[in-house]
């Protein structure tokens, strides 16, 4: 198991464990829980995002799977919970988008994803655990893996559906345009809360939201050269 498959305070690293209840242990409902999600933390570290499966993840725990959709519905839930993120993610930016998309009168929604993204990373709840997420990223090539496939099959994609003009993007453009989108922000997040440059830490929410913003609205909906790449095919944001 190497230090990718061990979660602790926030980075991808923890202990690995079956799931399964030693003796005169009680089967209660938080100890399932508990040996679902640490045994989702290694299945993730080891296979990747991916690579994981909920058929896994519940073997690998002692439960049957469908008890695993019960708790946890979706993958990416569980992967939240894994993680220790007290959101879901794709939930918290398809709500911001379409947000922005009903309420056309109040400035863009690339102002208003910056907002956002910037109002959850630095919450209370959230704080921690991403920045130990970021740190882990660019630090360790298994963790990086992992977060790189969660990223595309839940944040690109989602991001990717509301690209170009009017929403019509190709694939592949939908694809080139979300991954654009995605320089901004997780630029923005390392500048922001990694390094803390000064003049981006010294910056409000509302400040970064107007300066960063147009740019990101840009990248996603605007008029922008498309490599030859994004020109046509059919791309592979969230596809496996």
């Amino acid at each position: 198991m190497t230090a990718a498959g061990r979660r602790s305070g926030g980075s991808v690293t923890g202990r690995r464990r079956t799931g399964r209840r030693g003796s005169g242990r009680p089967a209660g409902e938080s100890f399932t829980r508990e040996a679902i999600v640490e045994s989702a933390r290694a299945q993730f570290a080891d296979h990747g995002y991916r690579g994981a499966t909920i058929r896994g993840i519940a073997a690998a725990a002692g439960v049957d799977p469908a008890l695993v959709h019960h708790y946890y519905g979706t993958k990416e839930a569980l992967f939240a919970a894994a993680m220790r993120l007290p959101v879901v993610p794709s939930e918290v930016l398809a709500a911001a988008l379409s947000t922005a998309r009903v309420r056309p009168a109040e400035p863009g929604i690339g102002a208003h994803l910056v907002r956002t993204a910037l109002t959850l990373w630095e919450s209370a709840e959230v704080k921690d655990t991403f920045l130990g997420l970021l740190r882990s990223g660019v630090t360790n090539e298994q963790a990086s893996v992992m977060l790189r496939e969660f990223f595309s099959e839940t944040i690109l994609s989602t991001m990717a559906r509301v690209a170009g003009p009017d929403g019509l993007a190709t694939p592949a453009e939908a694809e080139y345009r979300a991954a654009m989108v995605a320089t901004q922000m997780l630029g923005l997040a390392m500048t922001r809360l990694v390094f803390q440059l000064p003049a981006v830490v010294g910056a409000s929410v509302e400040e970064l939201a107007a300066t960063v913003g147009p740019a990101v609205e840009r990248y996603l909906t605007g008029e922008i050269e498309l490599p030859a790449s994004a020109r046509g095919g059919l791309g592979s944001v969230g596809s496996n």
